[in-house]
């Protein structure tokens, strides 16, 4: 005998539950076909008559067919979305995100993640300036380049790697 698990078939599992395919609706139904739809009461049984065999036909919507959207004059239009407005909790106003699509890895001694560190903190600290470590990065990279543009062979990066 094998241990194997008698499981249900595709047909027990994926089973239509209508009869027929549904036929496009274009008006809108009466409130008693609605109360006595199959899908509201449970689904219908066998034999029984369905729910558009019992009640009334359908009944055209006032206002609603002279148009190409026959429905249009009953739409509400969308509400405005409005934009949810962020608190700053007392902090200067947030510029936005510059997204950088370069990378690159530097590493650094203990003592100068934590001099850069002290920095992030001064700068928030004393002058107000909410900056992560990155942006500080960046910032001191943009001020070297700069001065290296500027001044050349006298500039800061120069002195600083040539006395190394």
């Amino acid at each position: 005998m094998t241990r194997r698990p008698v499981l249900p078939g595709a047909a027990e599992l994926f089973r239509r539950t209508d009869a027929a395919p549904a036929p496009e609706v274009t008006e809108l139904p009466s409130i008693s076909a609605t109360v006595s739809s199959p899908a509201l009461r449970g689904g219908a049984r066998r034999g029984e008559p369905t729910a558009a065999e019992t009640t009334a036909p359908l009944t055209l919507v006032p206002g609603g067919a002279d148009g190409a959207d026959p429905l249009a004059s009953f739409r509400t239009p969308p509400a405005p979305t409005a934009v949810p407005v962020r608190p700053t909790r007392g902090r200067a106003q947030r510029t936005e995100r510059t997204r950088h699509d370069e990378k690159i890895t530097v590493y650094i001694s203990a003592e100068e993640l934590l001099a850069l560190e002290g920095a992030r903190l001064s700068l928030r600290a004393e002058h107000g300036v909410a900056a992560d470590r990155g942006r500080i990065v960046r910032e001191a990279i943009n001020v070297l380049l700069a001065d290296l543009d500027e001044r050349g062979e006298e500039s800061v990066l120069v002195n600083r790697l040539k006395a190394r």
